[in-house]
């Protein structure tokens, strides 16, 4: 296997634990961008938060993520089969796939040698989605001293690639007949011990950590816990989706979204 970008191996149980699911609106309309619905391939899965959700509308889902480490705290379910992989390496053959994503990771990509893959591994009829979410909203009091964190503290601890996702994917050439995606956001009641160890999932706050040698998560927990209304108080964060969808020409036409998806 090729090297790859890994920064998530090393905190994978919590990546699992703390990071946001998927609104059912999404798994909705990207089944619907896929007039067939056997085989859906999930690249780069991690621990199958995608993949997961599309196996409510799919027959079958492979889910491939090149850290082993993630695929061991993947969400087991009956209709995906989990594969360690390059996230450009379907081991599928040809046309064999109804739906191609990649949830929350095609910045770690190459986006050519991802986009070969999916042509040749896509069904006529197809769909692809890529999705991914930026910074959250604690809500108005406390997004100012959040955004400290994410653009000051840890600003240039950010990976590069990291751009694509705070962009909202709007750079990425899809070279499929592009599906506009309705507006979507994940939402999910945290207490503060959730939002810290979300944090902790940042691969920012891992490299400034390995870096600097402190723990820059600690000191901003402590700086909003007060507004937050105590240890057990609970908050309603919330993460906007960006969703760049697309469709391969079926002969006789394309695909319309949301048509075949009620599986």
């Amino acid at each position: 296997m090729a090297e790859f970008a890994d920064h998530f191996s090393g905190h994978a149980r919590q990546y699992a634990e703390f990071r946001p699911t998927y609104p059912p609106a999404l798994f909705q309309f990207v089944a619907g961008l896929s007039a067939a619905h056997h085989l859906a391939w999930d690249s780069a899965t991690g621990n199958g938060q995608a993949a997961v959700g599309l196996a409510g509308y799919y027959e079958r889902v492979l889910a491939t993520d090149a850290s082993a480490a993630q695929i061991a705290y993947a969400t087991p379910h009956p209709r995906v089969e989990y594969r360690v992989a390059m996230g450009e390496e379907s081991g599928l053959p040809d046309g064999a796939a109804d739906l191609v994503t990649v949830a929350q990771s095609m910045h770690w990509l190459d986006p050519a040698a991802f986009f070969e893959e999916a042509t040749r591994v896509l069904a006529p009829g197809g769909g692809v989605a890529v999705w991914g979410y930026g910074l959250c909203s604690l809500g108005a009091d406390l997004d100012p001293p959040l955004h400290d964190l994410y653009h000051g503290v840890l600003g240039a601890y950010w990976p590069p690639e990291r751009r694509m996702v705070d962009e909202g994917y709007r750079g990425l050439e899809l070279p499929f007949e592009e599906v506009r995606a309705p507006e979507m956001a994940m939402e999910r009641p945290m207490s503060l011990g959730d939002v810290e160890g979300y944090l902790y999932t940042w691969s920012a706050t891992r490299r400034y950590m390995t870096k600097e040698g402190r723990d820059p998560i600690a000191p901003f927990i402590a700086r909003i816990r007060n507004a937050w209304g105590g240890e057990e108080g609970k908050r309603v964060v919330r993460w906007p989706l960006h969703v760049r969808a697309g469709t391969r020409r079926a002969e006789g036409g394309s695909v319309r979204a949301n048509e075949g998806a009620g599986r």
